[in-house]
């Protein structure tokens, strides 16, 4: 089935696209009350559908691994009230949808692969929705909104109950200024007891809802929060295993969680983090990050440009500056970035020998 489903991917992967164009269309004439759950401008959504497929496939025969994150979807997808129905039209429009592009390979065998797994996949997203006892989602106040730079805010919210979440992991916001326009968030800050979450969010151009965050978001606005999601944590357990983390831009702030729970930690692991963006000023946490290596033994800290140079930094793409300072063999790996910036990084790594189960990271915390 694995074999099946990376092949046919692979042969429509340059039309993928059109081939979620197709699927939105299809699944909007099969279930008509869905496209109420969605925006009105559906790119985002779209990239989101190629990008869980793309981990989809990667990740087939991993079952054991895909399961969580499936079972995170299925808890997260309540916000929509999504229901049974819903998943049934699902499937129903992404088999149409592979049929229509796959063509002459569309064959009973590579039928019988998708809709086994798209089975399993809904199976899973379902059942671990029913038995949450969680809330749908979360209403949150913000407390502060302040710049860190030209395009970069930092919004801190304060949510009715505290929403159970893991250092590291993301979360789904929806804004008062963009409704239904979902987005996915990572805390910056490990939890804490009076449920305070800090987002940095960066403004990306064209970006709808990033755009109105940084420019339009005040102190008082009410925010819409669903359950946390993610697979970067790092538990005590894995206290002796050595730690690469590997942050491009925004994406280093679950790595900021993260550190920021490791702080608080009586025996730490040895920590090598890469902090990278295209200027030196892209690398706006990095005064903190310093203050925080100073005073903490156990981290290294390096920052990365492409343009510009800074003391101390390498220059070049994150991906080209991690592999060339070491193999990283034995080292747990965190990457969190643009999915470009992951991909890229990935590769090199696995390239230079490290496993890749030893690698995590998600596939939607950029949008």
């Amino acid at each position: 089935m694995a074999r099946l489903i990376r092949e046919s991917f692979a042969a429509i992967e340059p039309k993928a696209d059109e081939l979620a164009q197709y699927f939105y269309g299809a699944l909007f004439v099969v279930a008509p009350d869905c496209r109420a759950l969605f925006p009105i401008a559906m790119t985002t959504q779209r990239n989101r559908l190629l990008r869980a497929l793309v981990y989809v496939v990667q990740m087939v025969d991993r079952p054991d691994d895909l399961a969580p994150f499936l079972r995170q979807l299925g808890r997260d997808h309540r916000k929509f009230a999504v229901v049974a129905r819903h998943y049934d039209a699902v499937g129903v429009a992404l088999i149409e949808a592979l049929k229509r592009f796959l063509k002459e390979k569309w064959t009973h065998e590579v039928e019988s692969a998708w809709t086994a797994a798209y089975g399993l996949i809904a199976k899973t997203m379902r059942e671990a929705a029913q038995a949450e006892t969680e809330p749908a989602a979360w209403t949150a106040t913000v407390i502060e909104h302040r710049r860190l730079t030209r395009d970069v805010a930092l919004v801190k919210v304060r949510t009715d109950g505290l929403l159970p979440y893991r250092a590291g992991g993301y979360v789904s916001v929806e804004v008062p200024q963009r409704p239904r326009f979902w987005r996915y968030l990572s805390p910056a800050n490990a939890p804490r007891g009076d449920g305070q979450l800090t987002f940095h969010v960066r403004a990306v151009p064209g970006g709808w809802v990033s755009g109105s965050i940084v420019s339009h978001t005040r102190p008082g606005d009410v925010w819409r929060i669903g359950p946390s999601m993610g697979m970067l944590n790092v538990r005590p357990t894995s206290a002796r295993r050595r730690l690469l983390m590997i942050g491009g831009g925004t994406g280093i702030t679950p790595l900021l969680a993260i550190l920021d729970d490791l702080s608080h930690w009586k025996r730490n692991p040895p920590v090598h983090l890469f902090f990278g963006g295209r200027r030196p000023d892209d690398l706006y946490a990095l005064d903190d990050l310093h203050r925080l290596a100073m005073a903490s033994s156990w981290l290294t800290v390096t920052p990365v440009t492409e343009e510009g140079a800074l003391a101390g930094g390498d220059r070049g793409t994150l991906a080209h500056a991690v592999t060339q300072r070491g193999t990283w063999r034995n080292h747990e790996v965190l990457v969190s970035g643009s999915p470009p910036m992951i991909q890229a990084t990935i590769a090199k790594l696995l390239a230079g020998g490290v496993e890749l189960e030893r690698i995590s990271y998600d596939p939607f915390t950029i949008d």
